[in-house]
């Protein structure tokens, strides 16, 4: 029979203490830690969404496998085993390892970045925007119209506006080094991208000469998604579409830290032999030797198991599901969410949720410390705290939208720990016309969320 109850594919064996916490203690520790979710300790959060990036529990066999980690410094076996996993996954040969994500990041806009490059994606995250920005280029953002519809439900909201591509590719010329397709669409909600998307936008790199490069960190959960959602794929394995996904790029970098199943790890891949060799040279300098680039061996093995395991289907079904599951119930609570639900976690439209706080005031970050505050649930913001700038006149330019991100971890939370955010969420939109917005008080120049001061806004 085909049961309506999709239940975890493992069982639990390990298991560490939640951090209960009272609303005057939690109150205290937002007004220390300046309204900024990032400075609130760990053992004081009840359930933490605030990422899914090396929160996931590991298996059986990737602790095993960590025993076998060989920790010599050039050479390693576990690198070779790392290497191979990579290679077989991407069908890219030239693999090299880093800590995570953003060193990939660091390392390729040093070399493809710079004065007067324009990088375009179907949606730059924190990290990649950052990295490029700090090179001297613009990163610049082409999604389709769609994606700007929260309440919209469409099936491949993270696509590339592949004619906007064509259009920049033809204006723009050589002073683009690359183009990026992230999968899934984190910033837009974590939207998955179709294969013919993927496929066309592959097409007009390659009409240009311009080399594709995939931000591949959430890949499964986006095979899944094209599995379930596109047509011509259903019959096909996740492994068989992920294959495809990367056949169509020259490059990628993920951080294993999400779809890897690990805690730390990472790496960047070509095809390119030449800019592998820039590569391995910037990354011994800033990294390690180009077995390790920053990683331990037994951190190399945890990797290379996590990216088979996570192509198993049974496991993909109750991801997918269990965020599935989330959506269900906010929506029955009266939270309006970007439609449909991505991979990694749903996210809240905190602009149609708070319609009484403008931009300049944060409700998104608004919203996500009175989660906090009334449940002991840790989020995070994707609005103008991350992505909002001041102009050359000091004029302000919030993001595009105002989310809340409940990004869950893997293999980490049950149903009920999911019941009760949905319960605690319940609440809060019922207290909604109630919660002030926040001014900001003080932030760095690049990826200031991570360490901005807010304080509650006058009311």
């Amino acid at each position: 029979m085909a049961w309506k109850t999709i239940i975890e594919p493992f069982r639990i064996k390990s298991v560490e203490p939640l951090g209960f916490t009272t609303p005057a203690e939690r109150e205290r520790l937002l007004r220390e830690g300046g309204y900024n979710l990032f400075n609130i300790p760990a053992n004081k959060v009840l359930i933490d969404l605030l990422t899914d990036s090396g929160t996931s529990a590991m298996s059986a066999e990737q602790w095993a496998a960590m025993m076998r980690g060989d920790e010599s410094y050039a050479g390693a076996t576990s690198f070779y085993r790392f290497e191979k996993a990579v290679r077989e996954l991407t069908g890219l040969r030239e693999v090299i390892p880093v800590h995570q994500g953003r060193a990939a990041e660091r390392i390729l806009f040093q070399l493809l970045g710079g004065p007067g490059k324009v990088v375009l994606a179907n949606s730059h995250f924190d990290t990649t925007r950052a990295n490029v920005e700090v090179s001297g280029a613009e990163a610049r953002d082409l999604t389709i119209p769609e994606a700007s519809k929260a309440a919209v439900s469409y099936p491949f909201k993270g696509n590339m506006d592949t004619l906007a591509l064509e259009g920049c590719l033809k204006e723009l010329g050589s002073r683009v080094p690359l183009v990026i397709m992230t999968v899934t669409n984190n910033s837009v909600g974590g939207q998955p991208v179709s294969m013919a998307n993927l496929r066309e936008t592959s097409r007009i790199c390659r009409e240009y000469k311009v080399p594709l490069f995939l931000d591949c960190a959430r890949f499964a959960e986006n095979a899944w998604l094209i599995k379930r959602r596109e047509a011509g794929f259903a019959a096909l394995s996740p492994k068989e579409i992920s294959k495809e996904m990367f056949s169509y790029c020259q490059g990628a970098w993920m951080s294993s830290k999400k779809d890897a199943l690990v805690n730390m790890g990472g790496f960047l891949a070509f095809s390119d032999a030449v800019l592998a060799k820039k590569a391995r040279e910037v990354l011994i300098i800033g990294e390690g030797f180009t077995t390790y680039g920053g990683l331990s061996g037994r951190d190399l093995e945890a990797v290379a198991v996590g990216l088979t395991e996570v192509l198993d289907e049974e496991y993909l079904a109750y991801r997918i599901r269990s965020i599935e599951y989330l959506a269900e119930g906010l929506r029955k609570a009266g939270v309006p969410i970007v439609e449909p639900p991505g991979g990694h976690g749903v996210y809240v439209d905190a602009r149609a949720f708070l319609p009484h706080i403008p931009p300049e005031k944060y409700p998104a970050q608004a919203l996500a410390c009175h989660l906090y505050l009334l449940g002991g649930i840790r989020t995070v913001e994707i609005g103008s705290l991350m992505f909002g700038k001041k102009g050359p006149d000091g004029t302000f330019k919030p993001a595009r939208a105002e989310l809340v991100r409940l990004a869950v971890p893997r293999r980490v939370y049950t149903q009920s720990h999911i019941d009760y955010v949905i319960e605690v969420f319940g609440e809060l939109a019922r207290r909604g016309p109630d919660i002030r917005g926040l001014t900001l008080i003080e932030a760095s120049e690049h990826l200031s969320h991570f360490t901005a001061k807010l304080a509650p806004a006058a009311a």
